[in-house]
């Protein structure tokens, strides 16, 4: 089945030879705009917003993004669609048996070559249908299938389901067969776990019941926020004076804004925890912990006025970073 090639520098807008810093500040860019959240138009941000991330979690990712640039001239073949160079061998089509995913959040493109999407269950083992006459066919349970899906950290903040498709390569007409199902995405779903569908992977064979699909979450990159386990982390930026003085800000978090007190003296990098703002634990109400890490931004131009007050700051001031 042919495969639709993504350009992911294009979906950022960036050259192809960008920094790892040019490739943050073009998805945050775009992430901002396109978040389905403020978004006037939800469901074609929504589209939008899985492409740039799904473009950022190559790009972002050296080892993805090195073998991404080594498709090179090969990206397009014709008009039968995207042809992988030789020795290419997808994740999602591996195994000898073909699947496509719908509704995860990622492209066939990336499910075929990014996700590490398998099948197992009996590796090496396949039923021969055209075995010799009057042997009866062993009864054998269906491969298990894995894949990503994308999930937004406001889904797994609070949860949701998901429709998704599955698409197969019946063994014995060869034609591709689509099943449609719900997923639910428990509140808390953590970047890595594995949400198990009963009953979704290969059909059993010789009368053997079916195998079951496991899906990854992959938390989406989020413009303001990421993740780890159950922990949430927000970067703020704050001026000289608020470092050195303190202040009161308005942060947002993923459930609502909160007033944050930056302590005077708060040094660039400082993390400021909020006890139980992070991502749900489990089903006993329990919660992670919300961090704020302090950046201080330095002004980039200055008016006249203003370069006189740092200069007097300047000669006034006994603070010296480099004294022992």
């Amino acid at each position: 089945m042919p495969v639709e090639f993504k350009d992911y520098y294009a979906t950022l807008g960036v050259p192809r030879d960008a920094s790892e810093d040019d490739i943050k500040k073009a998805f945050r860019k775009l992430a901002r705009k396109y978040h389905p959240d403020v978004a006037k138009d939800k469901k074609a941000a929504e589209a939008k917003f899985k492409e740039i991330n799904e473009a950022n979690e190559v790009l972002s990712d050296p080892a993805k993004r090195k073998k991404y640039d080594q498709l090179g001239a090969n990206w397009r073949d014709g008009d039968q669609g995207f042809q992988p160079p030789p020795g290419w061998s997808g994740g999602a089509g591996a195994g000898g048996h073909e699947f496509h995913f719908g509704g995860t959040g990622f492209s066939d493109f990336f499910e075929q070559f990014f996700s590490g999407g398998t099948r197992h269950g009996f590796p090496g083992e396949e039923f021969d249908f055209g075995q010799a006459r009057g042997a009866a066919a062993r009864e054998r349970r269906g491969s298990d299938i894995e894949g990503d899906i994308l999930v937004t950290l406001e889904e797994a903040m609070h949860g949701t389901t998901r429709p998704v498709s599955l698409q197969t390569q019946n063994p014995r007409t060869r034609q591709m067969e689509t099943h449609s199902f719900q997923v639910r995405i428990p509140p808390g779903a953590t970047d890595g776990r594995r949400i198990r569908v009963p009953g979704q992977g290969e059909p059993g064979r010789g009368g053997g019941t079916a195998g079951d699909l496991y899906l990854r979450v992959r938390h989406a990159a989020h413009p303001e926020f990421r993740a780890r386990e159950a922990d949430v982390y927000h970067e703020l930026d704050v001026a000289p004076w608020e470092a050195v003085l303190g202040a009161e800000i308005v942060v947002p978090t993923l459930d609502g804004s909160i007033k944050l007190r930056i302590p005077s003296g708060a040094e660039n990098g400082q993390q400021l925890r909020v006890r139980g703002r992070g991502l749900p634990k489990g089903k006993g109400g329990e919660r992670g912990d919300f961090y704020v890490v302090v950046t201080v931004q330095l002004p980039a131009r200055l008016t006249d006025a203003e370069r006189a007050l740092w200069e007097k700051l300047r000669d006034v001031s006994s603070f010296n970073p480099r004294s022992t």
